[in-house]
């Protein structure tokens, strides 16, 4: 990106020089101020502005056009809301307010602190008022849009001297075709300039061109293909990733500003510019390459020659695969089932690849980890990724059938078998799972007598139902899944080691949600699941404590929790916060926050206690700042990334 105006602050004198002889002669003299700063004013100059005195003619909305102007931006408005929020709430008790601007200057929607908010409105820095360059001379957001870069704009540097009270951070927000929407901007009093706050603005603007891209380019609607690029393989998944749309034919169509920096190529170069002129890997390779391990990182280089990791990801209606590969339609819909659960974490990630590398051999999934995570669903996706996908899914909970109906509920039985068993016998779900897949969830619960009848089902591949009759052949993939230590299980006696070491085809460790990283994508997904009509976010100070929680219940307690605060918004909220949530996870976060913070005055003997506490709170709030860049945050904390990793590894496990 270009650099920003004004990144050095020219000296006050100079400036009121500056605008006394641009008043007396029309002219700006040479090096007096900085260059884009002498385009800027000579700009308003030209268009008739005075710097002194009020200024006349500058067109201010009515409500009802104000009311138009929303519903017209709406996407821009819904997407840039809960960012505006979060940077409200990092901006808090500074003496400012956080603006966004529509593309032709119009002020949208503004908030911020209720003493500036208010000085602020006596120079109509408020909804409705236009503040393009052209009425209200060199400003941060005029001028941002009219130049197209990010900028400050502080105290006398404001064309009209009436505002030079202000300080002002703004940075231009792009469509994912490049076309220009508007402007985000924080403005303060100067007095409380920080030289960080662009960079802060900066960042912001991108979150809601991430969120607009995603939205455009929703995979299950549009029938590209989507790139996404970073220069560290952590950097995929999150904010700071580059992102690319691209056309069947290889056209690029889409970006995100980011992705544009990596790839040397700037707005206009979209529809015009193919992938092959970008990157020296060809397309037929990135989608061989999506086939083959769709969502694994791969090293691609640019023209010029650098070295950048990409993951790529093609739409459910993409034609694209059809020219050079036969079989593109069974693989991309393989590739759907489980892309459904990858929402950036690397360890799911790794487990959704190496599941990937089983399906359709002869090797028995073994899925670990805590309740809730997500076990079965795992399983159904692995089975709707499979060649098994048209045929049955099977699920029998071993911990939920009493002992003495799991045996009957397994392997079925002949008429007449037990006493209440029907008359014409059950098949059971062995035979129910014949052609498809077997999930055996809980396996470690299963009675020691059954674990021997199922390992002889496994040796012979046929089943005898109880009662007699003659063995029936089945054929299936199995998936066993349990929430406990079968190693340990089988030292205590209580699971056979030879039935375990039969399931053990492939052993995967699903993470527990306090430990994955794609907490708020995860979050993400699954309110836009939930609600389609329209965009929702969580209080940035509650989205703080859900992250922090340690989610006993995991996937399956926050997505309860998620879809009761939905159930309880009124129809004209779009945050969800405290008062949404289910009275027992209230509590549950409240006092684990409590806990955090320590209500009591620590003794000597806890201070090693606290000082562990300060360092996780520390920690976390800076992977917070730096939105989920952990390359980022162990720059700011002065430590490696390694040693960043094993911290946040204590802090899940502690």
């Amino acid at each position: 990106m270009p650099p920003s105006i004004l990144q050095e602050r020219p000296v006050p004198s100079l400036l009121r020089q500056a605008r006394r002889q641009l008043v007396s002669s029309g002219n700006l003299p040479p090096d007096l101020i900085l260059p884009e700063l002498t385009q800027s004013w000579m700009r308003c100059w030209s268009a008739g502005l005075q710097p002194y005195g009020r200024m006349p003619g500058a067109p201010h909305a009515s409500g009802a056009q104000l009311a138009r102007a929303l519903e017209v931006q709406r996407e821009l408005v819904a997407h840039a809301r809960p960012v505006m929020e979060f940077l409200l709430d990092q901006t808090r008790e500074t003496d400012s307010m956080v603006v966004l601007a529509g593309a032709d200057g119009m002020l949208l929607h503004a908030s911020g602190d209720p003493h500036f908010v208010s000085r602020a409105e006596r120079v109509a820095l408020r909804p409705g008022a236009t503040w393009h360059e052209q009425y209200r001379g060199t400003n941060a957001i005029g001028t941002a849009l009219t130049d197209d870069r990010a900028l400050v704009v502080h105290a006398d540097e404001h064309f009209l001297e009436r505002n030079g009270f202000l300080t002002c951070a703004a940075a231009p927000i792009h469509a994912p075709d490049g076309r220009l929407l508007g402007a985000l901007d924080v403005s303060g009093d100067y007095r409380g300039y920080h030289r960080h706050t662009l960079g802060l603005v900066r960042s912001a603007a991108r979150m809601i061109e991430h969120r607009l891209f995603e939205t455009r380019h929703d995979l299950r609607h549009w029938g590209g293909v989507r790139l996404r690029l970073h220069a560290q393989p952590e950097g995929l998944g999150t904010v700071t990733e580059g992102l690319l749309a691209v056309r069947e034919d290889g056209l690029l169509v889409g970006a995100s500003a980011t992705a544009l920096d990596l790839l040397g190529l700037t707005w206009s170069d979209l529809q015009q510019a193919y992938l092959e002129a970008v990157l020296v890997e060809p397309l037929d390779q990135l989608l061989d390459w999506c086939q083959r391990s769709a969502f694994i990182p791969r090293v691609v280089h640019t023209a010029s020659g650098q070295a950048v990791w990409l993951r790529v990801e093609m739409g459910r209606s993409s034609h694209v695969l059809h020219r050079s590969v036969p079989q593109a339609p069974m693989v991309a819909a393989r590739a759907d089932a489980l892309a459904v659960l990858d929402t950036g974490d690397t360890v799911l990630q790794a487990a959704i690849a190496r599941a990937r590398k089983v399906m359709g051999k002869p090797i028995p999934l073994l899925l670990q980890g805590e309740s809730g995570v997500g076990k079965e669903v795992f399983a159904r996706a692995v089975h709707d990724s499979g060649p098994r996908s048209e045929q049955a899914f099977v699920a029998v909970n071993c911990a939920a059938l009493p002992e003495n109906l799991i045996e009957a509920e397994l392997f079925g039985y002949q008429g007449g078998a037990f006493t209440g068993a029907r008359r014409e016998g059950a098949q059971g779900r062995i035979r129910e799972a014949h052609g498809g897949t077997l999930f055996l969830d809980e396996i470690g619960d299963m009675p020691l007598l059954l674990q021997a009848r199922l390992l002889r089902v496994l040796q012979d591949r046929e089943v005898v139902p109880l009662g007699g009759g003659k063995p029936v052949p089945v054929d299936f993939a199995l998936v066993c899944a349990t929430h406990r230590q079968l190693p340990q299980e089988m030292q205590a006696g209580r699971f056979r080691e030879d039935l375990y070491y039969r399931l053990n085809g492939l052993t995967l460790q699903l993470p527990a949600l306090r430990e994955r990283s794609d907490f708020d994508h995860l979050v993400a997904r699954q309110l836009h699941g939930l609600v389609h009509e329209r965009a929702l976010a969580i209080a940035p100070a509650l989205l703080d404590c859900l992250r922090r929680y340690r989610w006993p219940g995991n996937v399956r307690q926050l997505a309860n929790a998620l879809r009761t605060a939905c159930a309880l918004l009124d129809d004209d909220e779009s945050v969800i916060d405290w008062h949404h949530l289910p009275d027992d996870l209230a509590q549950a976060l409240r006092s684990e926050d409590a806990s955090a913070a320590g209500g009591v005055e620590p003794g000597p003997a806890d201070a090693a206690s606290d000082l562990r506490a300060l360092s996780r709170q520390t920690i976390a709030r800076t992977v917070s700042a730096c939105a989920g860049n952990l390359s980022e945050a162990a720059r700011s904390l002065g430590i490696s990334r390694n040693t960043l990793y094993r911290k946040l590894r204590d802090m899940r496990s502690g």
